[in-house]
């Protein structure tokens, strides 16, 4: 009978940390962003956080070129991030990202498998290999870690993560708290700023107090000075299970 309830406790721990840790990710949503060169706009984003099965997530981020630009050049990627959550955080499994419409189409596919601690690289035609590290992060999940790490009262100092064939380090910064006016209203946000290693780019996020620490505006510093933003135009509420 003591082992039988010894078990039960344990067990009863392991769901109540499990549904502890699970509180502290982003409720499911669905945002679109206008995206700027400098002054002029020249795209849309659309981006959707949802659960496709248990403890089995999605992040999925589209972006397309509009308007006047879009005469010139028809950019369209689609990026996405599968993965599963833990006492641990967020665990990568696979992230895709497709970029079509340019000067060249990139196509890149990363395989997380930590049974194996391996990472598995593919670009276009090239495959490589790459050892797993505890904490790796891939290019989008990060930006739903900032948000968890914050409603958790955590600023982020770092994060390891696994970019263009390397792992590299991501650093940042807790700037300032500003109020940010956008078409769909004023959010008082955080400015966090993002510093990659060996890079003199930089890119700023505002992380909406009112949003779970959703992004409202994005800036990125481009080449020769060119700054390119988003910034926030609706955002929905989305139910638990994707379609």
């Amino acid at each position: 009978m003591f082992i039988k309830k010894y078990l039960l406790l344990l067990f009863l721990l392991a769901v109540v940390g499990h549904g502890q840790a699970e509180a502290n990710l982003p409720p499911f949503f669905q945002v679109s962003y206008t995206l700027y060169s400098n002054d002029m706009k020249i795209g849309l984003m659309e981006r959707k956080f949802s659960m496709i099965s248990d403890n089995s997530y999605l992040f999925h981020s589209e972006s397309k070129t509009t308007g006047f630009i879009s005469i010139f050049r028809d950019d369209h990627i689609v990026e996405q991030s599968k993965w599963s959550y833990s006492d641990q955080g967020f665990i990568p499994q696979t992230y895709k990202y497709q970029h079509t419409g340019g000067k060249k189409d990139r196509f890149v596919d990363i395989t997380f498998n930590w049974d194996k601690n391996r990472i598995t690289n593919k670009v276009n035609d090239s495959t490589w290999h790459m050892d797993t590290q505890a904490g790796i992060l891939d290019k989008l999940l990060y930006q739903l870690t900032i948000m968890s790490d914050l409603k958790s009262g955590k600023v982020p100092e770092n994060y390891t993560i696994a970019d263009g064939g390397k792992i590299k380090n991501y650093y940042f910064e807790h700037i300032a708290d500003e109020v940010i006016e956008t078409p769909i209203g004023k959010f008082k946000a955080m400015k966090i700023e993002r510093r990659k290693e060996n890079s003199d780019r930089k890119t700023w996020f505002w992380c909406a107090y009112e949003l779970d620490f959703l992004p409202v505006k994005v800036v990125i510093t481009e080449k020769k000075g060119r700054l390119t933003t988003a910034v926030i135009e609706e955002f929905n509420k989305q139910p638990t299970q994707s379609n």
